[in-house]
């Protein structure tokens, strides 16, 4: 089975559900997961977690990300996007100007409600199901940061901008409240991904490579170690008489790790078991002196 983590290009056409399926007839293993849901008709970098390393899911989705976006000043539809259902066309009275301010005064912080066309769900039920039956429900407004907007190219009324967000932010509704800020409307006609978190499109791998690498036996050459993720967090060496400890998943009390500096307070570190492998993420507990699992990736 393999372990760890794989920069995959989504490309357009797959939904997210999709390129995991097809991982897991490359990869012969049904233990994978991705971290953050793309529309079939969005590209771009879609991190997905192998083996033990499922357990970063959640944890990969709180990260920033990054888009390449395209939208129509004048159109409105039912997805907030070009594939959707045309709702409203109208005429653009606004300057260029008057749309470059608007797009710029999205930066910071803004409460956005999210698009009937998502996978959120109410009540048990995802709201694109919800949306094809016909049904709309309320939805409340989410808080979003938008922390870089950039307008790459413009041939009025259409529009390229780099989106720089947190977690959560959905690009088209971006785009969607943009178009009713100027009064007129707007659709998302392109959207590529091209950073989650410290995975970047430059270096993602489409699905037909990775199949072309399954097939000559240098797959785990482009898996990423679990531990890679927490590169940030302080080193710790358990010794070999925390083997009992290490094999329960239980604390390790001093004299059964090693570290390099004072830990302190609530301090997370990567513990290393005393053959050199990754255990996981431990949290130094200074009342009790003990270091504690926060989450175990080694043996499973």
């Amino acid at each position: 089975m393999f372990h760890g983590m794989i920069n995959v290009y989504k490309e357009k056409g797959y939904t997210s559900h999709d390129v995991v399926a097809k991982l897991r007839g490359i990869c012969k293993q049904k233990k994978i997961g991705h971290t953050g849901t793309l529309d079939p008709d969005a590209v771009g970098v879609l991190p997905v977690c192998l083996g033990n390393a499922t357990k970063l899911c959640d944890m990969l989705t709180d990260k920033e990300k990054e888009y390449i976006a395209e939208f129509k000043l004048g159109i409105t539809t039912d997805t907030q996007d070009i594939s959707g259902k045309v709702l409203e066309e109208k005429e653009i009275h606004v300057s260029k100007k008057q749309a470059e301010d608007t797009i710029m005064s999205f930066m910071g912080h803004y409460d956005q409600i999210p698009p009937m066309y998502s996978a959120l769900k109410v009540n048990g039920k995802k709201l694109y199901e919800l949306a094809r039956e016909g049904k709309e429900v309320e939805r409340k407004s989410r808080p979003v940061t938008i922390f870089e907007i950039e307008i790459m190219d413009e041939k009025f009324p259409e529009f390229m901008i780099r989106v720089r967000c947190s977690k959560g932010t959905y690009i088209r509704t971006l785009c969607h409240d943009i178009g009713q800020k100027l009064g007129c409307g707007a659709v998302m006609t392109s959207l590529k991904r091209t950073k989650s978190g410290c995975f970047f499109v430059e270096n993602a791998y489409g699905l037909d490579e990775i199949q072309k690498r399954s097939d000559d036996g240098t797959l785990q050459s482009i898996i990423i170690p679990a531990e890679k993720m927490f590169e940030n967090l302080l080193a710790v060496e358990a010794e070999e008489s925390a083997g009992k400890a290490l094999a329960n998943g239980n604390q390790l009390k001093k004299g059964e790790y090693v570290t390099t500096e004072e830990l302190k307070p609530e301090q997370q570190v990567r513990l290393y078991r005393y053959d050199g492998q990754f255990q996981g993420v431990y949290r130094y507990d200074a009342r009790r002196k003990l270091l504690c699992p926060v989450q175990l990736f080694f043996g499973e």
